[in-house]
């Protein structure tokens, strides 16, 4: 912000920021740069200047994982009703939507999300259906996945459920993951432990709300266990073998042509 580099965009003065690391409320000014926050502090000098006049502001929450259909509401609705508790961000799996209309329910939910005041990114629903023994309306196969790779609001693979074919090397299982090498894969896992802990998490997935961490058994649950570089990696180098994925034969990629507000 000093010497030739650009002033911001915009000011907030007279601000009372939360500070909601140290739990300190003071008086301040906030600095914006497109949609960052570049600088908080007194001096600072934009065109467009807002006098906040001693309101409150703070960090919005951002809810991690969440099932938006789940709720009845479309995107919109439930934008409305997260934002007045606080809620800016959602990183949604639309796998429940999916389950009935496929990669149409997910370009409808991403469709919905636009220019509106809550920011939805998306993570890409591993597991439609849940199970083979489940009747759904719809299937996402490699093919399908592929096809959101290049969105800018999918974020990663969502939620891998099946973590029976994960453990067992299933290999349309181990192809979706493949796919998502080196982007966010959240897990879900309720009760794994020990030899498949290891070997679900050495496939690449490296969060989720119900990777179980045992009470008093933390070794078992631990990416650096001796058991990873056994049955663990071998199934990981699998998963991330680009020789299987060049060799299936695949429909030509589906690209998503939107114009999206930029953040």
């Amino acid at each position: 912000m000093r010497g030739a580099t650009p002033p911001p965009d915009l000011v907030l003065q007279n601000a009372r920021l939360v500070n909601v690391l140290t739990g300190e409320i003071y008086h301040t000014d906030i600095a914006i740069k497109r949609s960052r926050v570049a600088a908080v502090g007194s001096g600072y000098h934009a065109e467009a200047v807002i006098d906040l006049g001693g309101r409150y502001a703070c960090p919005g929450l951002i809810d991690a994982h969440v099932h938006i259909e789940s709720s009845l509401c479309t995107p919109p609705a439930f934008a409305q009703a997260v934002l007045a508790h606080g809620v800016t961000s959602v990183i949604t799996d639309p796998h429940e939507i999916a389950n009935v209309l496929g990669l149409e329910g997910i370009h409808y939910m991403l469709q919905e999300a636009k220019y509106g005041n809550l920011s939805m990114y998306v993570m890409a629903s591993s597991c439609v259906p849940a199970t083979h023994m489940q009747t759904a309306g719809a299937s996402l196969e490699y093919d399908d996945l592929e096809g959101l790779l290049n969105n800018r609001w999918v974020l990663g693979l969502a939620e891998m459920m099946n973590y029976p074919g994960v453990i067992e090397a299933n290999h349309d299982v181990l192809d979706k993951i493949g796919l998502y090498d080196g982007q966010v894969m959240d897990g879900h896992a309720p009760g794994l432990t020990g030899k498949a802990l290891n070997a679900y998490i050495a496939a690449g997935i490296r969060s989720g709300p119900r990777v179980h961490h045992p009470g008093g058994n933390a070794r078992e649950a631990t990416p650096g266990h001796d058991d990873l570089h056994s049955r663990g990696d071998r199934r990981a180098q699998r998963a991330r073998a680009p020789a299987r994925r060049d060799a299936r034969k695949r429909r030509p990629r589906v690209l998503l042509h939107r114009r999206l507000p930029p953040h």
